[in-house]
C-alpha cells in the first residue's frame, strides 16, 4: 500500500554523477575526504562512464584537475586542457549515450584558487572573467560537450556565454546556470578533489550568496533565466530544501540541485561510524531533494544509487 500510495519517486533517471579527471595520471587516485570517488584517469574516465550508461545513468558532469595552474585559468580554455580531451574521447567513444556535462569556472585552474580573474587588490573582476569564460564555453562545445554549466556566480555570465555559444553556431549547446549558489562551509571535500586552495585564506563571499538569504537566490534565478539559461541549479542541497521548492514554483525550466561533497562526506562517516544506516539515509537524503522540486540532482551517490536500484 505505502508503494501504491507513494507522491516521489527516486529512479536512476534522476541522478547525474560528478567525475573528476586529473592529468598527467595513468591510475585512478583515491580521495580521502570524499570516500569512494576518484580522481580519473583518462582511460578510468572512460570505463566509469562506460559503466554509468550500462547502469542506466544519463549524465555525468566532468571537473578538471590540471598539471599546472596560473593566474588566469588557461588550462579551462585551452584546445588542449584536460576536461577539453576527456570531453572530445567521451564523445567520440559515447556520442549521445550519456549526456556529458562540463562544469564552466576557473577555479580548478587558477593558481589563487579563485572562480575569477583577480585585480590587484585581491578582488575578482567580474567584466575581465567573463571574458575569459565564453572562451571555455567555445572550447567545451568544440570538444563535444552537450551542456556547459556555469559555476562561478558572476553577474551576467550566462547571457555572455549564450551570444558566445550562439555566435559560433553551437546554439544547440544548453546551459545548466548554477544560479543560487550559495557561500557555503559544505565544499570543504570537493576543493581537496580539485586541489583548490583559495590564497590568502581567502573565500568566494564576494560572489558566492549569503546563505542566510532567500530573495537573493531568487533574483539570481530568474537573472539566468531571463538570459537564456536552460537549467536552473540550486547548490547545495539539503540545507536548501526551501530554496529548491521556492525555484520550482517560480519556474517550468528544469531545476537541478547538487548534493554537494560536504553533504556526501557527512553521510558516508557517520556511516562508517556505525551511527546511521547508510543505503536507508542515502535514499531519504535523495528523496528529499527530489521531494523539495528538484529534476534530477547531482551526487557522489550515484553510481552506488544506480547499482542498489538495479
Amino acid at each position: 500500500m505505502r508503494e501504491l500510495v507513494a507522491e516521489t519517486r527516486l529512479t536512476t533517471d534522476d541522478v547525474v554523477a560528478p567525475l573528476f579527471v586529473r592529468e598527467g595520471i595513468d591510475a585512478p587516485q583515491p580521495i580521502s575526504s570524499l570516500p569512494g570517488v576518484v580522481q580519473h584517469s583518462l582511460a578510468s574516465l572512460e570505463t566509469e562512464v562506460a559503466d554509468l550508461i550500462a547502469l542506466g545513468v544519463r549524465g555525468v558532469v566532468l571537473f578538471g584537475v590540471p598539471l599546472s595552474k596560473d593566474p588566469v585559468g588557461s588550462g579551462a580554455f585551452d584546445p588542449n586542457g584536460i576536461v577539453q580531451v576527456a570531453l572530445r574521447r567521451l564523445r567520440e567513444r559515447f556520442d549521445d549515450r550519456i549526456v556529458l556535462m562540463a562544469d564552466l569556472c576557473v577555479d580548478e585552474y587558477t593558481s589563487h584558487g579563485h572562480c575569477g580573474i583577480v585585480d590587484d587588490k585581491g578582488r575578482v573582476d567580474n567584466d575581465a572573467t567573463l571574458e575569459v569564460y565564453v572562451k571555455a564555453a567555445l572550447a567545451q562545445a568544440r570538444a563535444g560537450v552537450h551542456v556547459v554549466a556555469p559555476s562561478g556566480m558572476m553577474d551576467g555570465q550566462v547571457a555572455a556565454i549564450r551570444a558566445e555559444l550562439d555566435g559560433g553556431g553551437f546554439n544547440d549547446i544548453a546551459i545548466m546556470g548554477y544560479s543560487a549558489k550559495y557561500a557555503s562551509a559544505l565544499y570543504g571535500p570537493f576543493r581537496d578533489a580539485v586541489d583548490v586552495q583559495i590564497s590568502g585564506g581567502g573565500n568566494r563571499k564576494g560572489y558566492q550568496q549569503d546563505w542566510r538569504n532567500t530573495r537573493e537566490a531568487m533574483t539570481e534565478v530568474a537573472a539566468d533565466i531571463e538570459q537564456g539559461a536552460d537549467i536552473v541549479m540550486v547548490k547545495p542541497a539539503l540545507a536548501y530544501l526551501d530554496i529548491i521548492a521556492a525555484v520550482r514554483a517560480a519556474t517550468n525550466l528544469p531545476v537541478a540541485a547538487y548534493h554537494v561533497s560536504g553533504e556526501y562526506a557527512m553521510l558516508k562517516a557517520a556511516a562508517a561510524n556505525g551511527w546511521i544506516d547508510h543505503d536507508t539515509v542515502a535514499v531519504e537524503h535523495l528523496t528529499a531533494i527530489k521531494r523539495a522540486g528538484a529534476d534530477f540532482i547531482l551526487t557522489y551517490l550515484a553510481r552506488w544509487f544506480a547499482e542498489s536500484a538495479d
